[in-house]
C-alpha cells in the first residue's frame, strides 16, 4: 500500500528537495537561480510554492503568485518516475484554487519554446494559447 499524496505549502527547509525536483524535470535554466526563485516566492504573501508529498518526499510542485490583476503559475513539476498519475493536473488545480481564494479572476502561465511537449497537457486542462507577445527586460541579471 502506498502513502496518500498530500498537498501543502513549502517551507524554507524544503528548498533543496524542491530545487532538485525542478532540476530533474528540466525546468532550471542558467539565467534563473531556482533557489532564489523559491526563496522569493516564500518571502511574499502574494505567492507560494505548493508541494505534493508522498511518503515524506516532495514528488510534485507548483509555484503560484498573483499581481493584483491576474494569477500566475510557475514551476509545475512532477517526479519523472511518477508522471502520468495525474499529479501535474492536481498541482495545477491546487494552484488555481489558491488563486481563486486570492480573488484572481484569471490565471496565466508561460511555456518555454524548448518545452513544447507540455502544451498538450495544459490544453487538456482547459488552457489556451494567447495572442500576445511577451516582452522582457533584465534589471539585475545578465541576459542569457
Amino acid at each position: 500500500m502506498t502513502d496518500p499524496v498530500t498537498i501543502r505549502p513549502c517551507h524554507a527547509e524544503d528548498r533543496d528537495a524542491v530545487v532538485a525536483l525542478w532540476t530533474a524535470c528540466g525546468l532550471v535554466v542558467p539565467w534563473n537561480d531556482p533557489a532564489a526563485d523559491f526563496a522569493l516566492a516564500l518571502s511574499k504573501s502574494s505567492s507560494a510554492v505548493l508541494a505534493a508529498v508522498e511518503g515524506g518526499r516532495i514528488v510534485a510542485t507548483a509555484m503560484v503568485g498573483q499581481d493584483g490583476h491576474r494569477g500566475w503559475i510557475y514551476y509545475v513539476a512532477v517526479d519523472p518516475a511518477l508522471q502520468g498519475r495525474g499529479l501535474g493536473g492536481r498541482m495545477v488545480a491546487e494552484a488555481e484554487g489558491w488563486l481563486g481564494a486570492a480573488g484572481m479572476p484569471k490565471v496565466q502561465l508561460l511555456v518555454r519554446e524548448t518545452n513544447q511537449r507540455v502544451l498538450a497537457f495544459y490544453e487538456r486542462l482547459g488552457y489556451a494559447r494567447s495572442p500576445v507577445t511577451m516582452m522582457q527586460k533584465w534589471l539585475n541579471n545578465p541576459t542569457p
